[in-house]
């Protein structure tokens, strides 16, 4: 197969944490070709999509007293030709949100990809459907009580009536803007002020769960089916337990009622063309569906030996013979 992955520059990437990476160097060890581009790259030609695409050598990372290691350099790249992005069997979009213009605008660009010739992973038109905030409000039996106004008010009211909440902005990532209020708090109108842009941008609000200290699991699904987990521990002095805000992670296992909510979402992530996603749960609650460029895989295999981007490629070259 020949694989292109669109990401953000390859020398920001880090060989040792970066599920991007982990799926290129799966996709060579397994023989297929593996080209990069970024978004600024892509353009519609006679109504197709193409990109100046580069032809990507790694050399995998080894595990090493409980740790990846990586060469340096860790890649090689070709030259940029230009080509139709049809010539690819799977195209990968795996930049990192914010979801802004220029990330939306490629996902327009990709809708001009034939995906009976070409698998776009995740459909385009799919990740633009699923705020990954927003998304996870149609599962009503999984999720904590929740609402999403900018309105004072009814924030206040919630937080007064939950005792305790956790604020997210919508299009923010890794945990960037989350804050926890409580009833009461002297800086209630600041806080609020500053999350909606005195009240220009709604903002999810959830009910503080108090089993995030006992960590925020990210479960990682392939065609709708858990593949793997990983646990999230907040590092102490922060209480988000996100790992690019300090936070640790630890072996953990997918309980029964994590599988239900995996059940209860499988459906629409199938139907919506989001095949590679990662779901966050927190005591048992659905808290965040992300499909952007969902990360984990390098930790969940040094913590269980598995070979979870492996499984994701050759799940992807079945699916193409079929």
């Amino acid at each position: 197969m020949k694989l292109a992955f669109i990401i953000d520059p390859i020398h920001q990437l880090d060989p040792c944490h970066d599920t991007s990476v982990a799926l290129m160097e799966a996709a060579q060890i397994l023989g297929h070709e593996v080209w990069v581009t970024q978004v600024n790259w892509l353009s519609v030609v006679d109504s197709k999509a193409w990109a100046m695409l580069q032809q990507v050598e790694i050399t995998p990372v080894e595990l090493l007293e409980g740790r990846w290691k990586a060469a340096n350099p860790w890649y090689k790249l070709s030259q940029r030709p230009f080509l139709s992005l049809e010539t690819m069997d799977a195209v990968f979009m795996r930049t990192d949100p914010p979801v802004n213009d220029s990330y939306l605008y490629a996902t327009y660009i990709l809708d001009y990809i034939d995906q009976n010739r070409t698998l776009v992973i995740n459909n385009p038109s799919g990740i633009r459907d699923a705020n990954e905030k927003m998304y996870a409000l149609q599962f009503t039996n999984a999720i904590p009580e929740t609402i999403v106004s900018a309105d004072k008010e009814l924030i206040r009211q919630f937080v007064a009536a939950k005792g305790a909440a956790i604020i997210k902005p919508l299009g923010n990532k890794a945990g960037e803007g989350i804050l926890f209020l409580q009833s009461g708090d002297r800086n209630f109108n600041s806080i609020v002020e500053l999350s909606t842009y005195q009240g220009r941008l709604p903002v999810m609000v959830q009910t503080y769960l108090p089993e995030a200290k006992e960590g925020d699991k990210r479960i990682i699904l392939l065609n709708g089916e858990p593949i793997g987990a990983l646990n999230r521990l907040s590092s102490g002095s922060d209480f988000r337990n996100n790992m690019a805000t300090g936070g640790t992670v630890a072996k953990t296992d997918i309980t029964p009622r994590e599988y239900e909510i995996c059940s209860q979402v499988a459906a629409k992530l199938r139907q919506d063309g989001l095949i590679f996603v990662g779901i966050d749960v927190i005591g048992g609650y659905l808290t965040e569906v992300n499909v952007t460029s969902p990360t984990g895989l390098r930790e969940i295999d040094r913590l269980d030996g598995t070979r979870l981007a492996h499984q994701v490629i050759k799940w992807i070259a079945q699916t193409l013979q079929k």
